[in-house]
C-alpha cells in the first residue's frame, strides 16, 4: 500500500516519518538527514544518533546548510569539504545530496515492510540519486540504498553516520572488521588561531585503533570514547577488499546494546572516524559539540573532497580506490545497513560479525554471543 505522508517539523526541520513495529525514523526534506531514529521502540527506545546542539536555534545563513541541519546519517556525493573545484565543478560541503531538497516519491507499506522512496536530480554533476530506506517488522535495522544514475565521471561518495556517546569516559567501545591501513589526517584538523584544537599526530600511520600516535608522543586508544575532551580529530582506515562484508560497531556495555553497520568494501572502501569532542570553539560549534563520533563509510581520500579523491593521492599510490567511476547507462547501487542489538552482561566489544541470509551473529572479545534477525 502506498501513502503520501505529510511533512512534520522535527527539531526545526521539515521531515518525513517512517516506522515499523521496532523502529521509528525521520528523514529531513532538506539534505536527506536520517534522524532522530528510535530502535527497539516497543521496549527500550534506543536513540544512538547525534543531533547538533544548535538544531533548535536560528543559525546564521552563512553557515553551510549541512551544518545547520547536522544530524544522524546522510549520503554524501561528493564526500568532503570540496573547497577546491574539480574540472569546473564547485560542490558544496558533502555535495548536493547532503544539502539540497529531496523529492518524495512514495511511502510503501507491504507485508511487514515499510519503504520511504526519495529522489534528487543533481545539477552540478547532472544525474539522479534515488534514496530508499526500508524497515522490516522484527528487525532493529535501517536498510539504506542509494542508486546513482545518469551521471558520468569520477566521484567520491560516503555515508556520514554520527553517534552520540554517553557523557562518561570510555562509555563506548569501537571496533571494526580487519583493515589494511590506518592513517591520521595528514594535516592538523583544526587551527588554534581559529579556535580549533586537535590531539592526534598528523599523518601518523597505525595498525590498530588502540594505539594511535598523538602530538605529545603518547599513544591514544581510539577504541575507547569519549576521550580527549577539547579535541577534534579525524582518521581513516582502509577496509580489506577480500571480505564479503565489512563492518563497524560500537558497544555500549553499561547500556547493554551494540550499534553496528554493514557494507560492501568494494563499493565503500574505507571508514573515516570523525572524533568530535568540543575541539571547535567557533560558531555554531562553540565548544559544545561533545561526545560525538562519526563512523563514516566512504570511497574517498579523507574528507578533503572530490578534487583530492579523483586525482592521484597517497592512497591510490598504494592501490586503494578513493573514487568510483560513474557511467550514465549503468546505475551504481550503494547499500548500507545500520542496526542495533541488545547484548548480555559481559559483552565487552565486538570481535567478529558473522553474516547469514536471515541473521547476523555478533561475537564479543569475552566470548559472549548474540544473534539478531537481518535481511
Amino acid at each position: 500500500m502506498k501513502t503520501r505522508p505529510t511533512l512534520r517539523t522535527v527539531l526545526n526541520q521539515p521531515s518525513w516519518r517512517l516506522a515499523s513495529k521496532d523502529v521509528e525514523a525521520f528523514v529531513t526534506a532538506q539534505g536527506g538527514h536520517l534522524s532522530p531514529v528510535t530502535f527497539d521502540r516497543g521496549n527500550r527506545k534506543i536513540q544512538p544518533y547525534s543531533v547538533a546542539p544548535w538544531a533548535g536555534e536560528k543559525v546564521d545563513r552563512s553557515v553551510p546548510t549541512i551544518v545547520r541541519i547536522l544530524r544522524g546519517d546522510f549520503f554524501c556525493m561528493p564526500f568532503g569539504g570540496n573547497d577546491a573545484p574539480y574540472r569546473g565543478e564547485q560542490h558544496p560541503v558533502h555535495g548536493e545530496t547532503a544539502n539540497a531538497k529531496w523529492r518524495l516519491e512514495s511511502l510503501e507499506e507491504t507485508n511487514g515492510r515499510t519503504c520511504l522512496n526519495l529522489s534528487l536530480n543533481t545539477r552540478i554533476r547532472r544525474g539522479r540519486v534515488d534514496k530508499r530506506i526500508t524497515l522490516i517488522d522484527g528487525h532493529n535495522a535501517l536498510y539504506c540504498k542509494h542508486v546513482i544514475s545518469g551521471a558520468s565521471g569520477l566521484m567520491n561518495i560516503g555515508h556520514h553516520a554520527t553517534l552520540k556517546f554517553p557523557d562518561s569516559p570510555g562509555s563506548g567501545v569501537t571496533s571494526t572488521s580487519p583493515f589494511k591501513l590506518g592513517q591520521v589526517f595528514p594535516e592538523p584538523v583544526e587551527d588554534p588561531a581559529q579556535g580549533g584544537y586537535s590531539t592526534l599526530e598528523p599523518g601518523a600511520f597505525f595498525k590498530t585503533l588502540t594505539r594511535v600516535p598523538t602530538i605529545t608522543g603518547e599513544q591514544a586508544d581510539l577504541s575507547r570514547y569519549p576521550a580527549r575532551r577539547g579535541s577534534e580529530d579525524l582518521v581513516q582506515i582502509l577496509s580489506d577488499p577480500d571480505v564479503d562484508v565489512a563492518w563497524t560497531a560500537v558497544t555500549f556495555p553499561k547500556q547493554r546494546y551494540v550499534w553496528f553497520a554493514l557494507k560492501d568494501p568494494r563499493v565503500l572502501t574505507g571508514t573515516i572516524l570523525w572524533i568530535s569532542n568540543g575541539g571547535r570553539h567557533y560558531a555554531p560549534w562553540n565548544g559544545r559539540h561533545l561526545n560525538v563520533m562519526g563512523l563514516e563509510e566512504v570511497t574517498s581520500y579523507f574528507h578533503i573532497g572530490l578534487s583530492a579523491s579523483a586525482r592521484k593521492n597517497p592512497f591510490t599510490a598504494k592501490g586503494y580506490r578513493t573514487a568510483v567511476q560513474l557511467k550514465p547507462d549503468r546505475p551504481l547501487a550503494v547499500n548500507y545497513i545500520m542496526a542495533v542489538a541488545s547484548v548480555p552482561a559481559g559483552f565487552d566489544r565486538v570481535k567478529r560479525i558473522g553474516v547469514r541470509p536471515d541473521k547476523v551473529t555478533l561475537t564479543a572479545g569475552s566470548g559472549r554471543r548474540v544473534a539478531v534477525p537481518l535481511a
